[in-house]
């Protein structure tokens, strides 16, 4: 499929961040993660390499392939590197300021034909586009946790975004392998707008001990079906993302199930962030969970 793109940017190298960036680069794209922080980079990049080891021992990609993923994956601290993108991602903070100033920069260094798009998963595409200078040239792309993993892109356009713009990144979707789904500017878009609610609910379980988060997650995937339960999940998410995903619904919806339950702050201040601090509802030794 050609899409006219061959080089991507990934803004930010958090979880979804690295994700993208492995999507990217494994579908064969020349990717460059930027992030304004280098143990941030270099977290990402062990990350990535872990994932594409056990890649290799799963006979899922050879060690050339890998190896030729890897030579055309880089990370930088250089916002200035993002020039040589025909599209940049950001995969940054629920925080429209931070989406603002990130893309602000970004439009004084990429080429008039650089098409953004955002990751967001509760902010409207509209606002954020506002900020970038080039509202036309602007689109929701949000993937969904982990990237690299589900398949599902939800794809959303701005009031100012073109049909060209939409097309273009519809098109690069598909050719990295993805599958979109076109969604209206909405909060939540699809998947959060019932996903937050949902997710504070089984907080509020725990939160009034009617059950274990270990049990909690166990009716669900075990009812449900579902492949992971919600607390597992939002230790992957993190509670302080999901904190502002959750505020950032809350604030353009009102409803009160968007509303983050009050365990969820404490246990931030805790420093119960969920996998990437070792601890959140479940407890971490290595990456493995345990306990419950």
């Amino acid at each position: 499929m050609t899409t006219g793109i061959k080089t991507v940017g990934v803004a930010g190298s958090g979880t979804m961040g690295a994700g993208i960036a492995i999507v990217a680069a494994r579908a064969g794209f020349k990717t460059i993660v930027y992030d304004t922080r280098e143990e941030a980079l270099a977290r990402a990049r062990k990350q990535t390499e872990d994932f594409f080891a056990k890649s290799i021992e799963r006979k899922k990609l050879s060690q050339e392939r890998v190896a030729g993923i890897l030579s055309d994956l880089s990370g930088t601290t250089d916002s200035g590197a993002l020039a040589a993108c025909d599209i940049v991602i950001e995969a940054v903070f629920e925080d429209i300021k931070v989406k603002h100033g990130l893309l602000a920069q970004l439009d004084k260094v990429c080429p008039p034909h650089t098409l953004f798009a955002s990751n967001t998963s509760t902010l409207s595409i509209t606002e954020i586009a506002a900020g970038s200078g080039r509202g036309d040239r602007f689109v929701g792309m949000h993937f969904c946790l982990p990237a690299q993993l589900m398949k599902l892109v939800e794809m959303s356009p701005g009031l100012k975004t073109s049909e060209q713009t939409f097309q273009t990144a519809w098109d690069f979707c598909q050719a990295m392998g993805q599958t979109p789904v076109k969604t209206r500017d909405s909060p939540g878009f699809i998947l959060n707008y019932f996903l937050i609610p949902f997710n504070n609910d089984a907080i509020r379980l725990v939160e009034a001990g009617v059950a274990a988060p270990a049990d909690i997650d166990r009716a669900i995937k075990t009812g449900l079906g579902y492949p992971m339960g919600p607390l597992e999940l939002l230790d992957l998410v993190g509670l302080d993302t999901h904190l502002l995903v959750a505020e950032a619904l809350y604030a353009s919806t009102h409803d009160p199930r968007a509303a983050v339950p009050a365990l969820v702050r404490r246990m931030i201040a805790a420093g119960h962030l969920g996998r990437k601090t070792g601890q959140g509802f479940y407890a971490y030794q290595g990456g493995a969970m345990f306990g419950g």
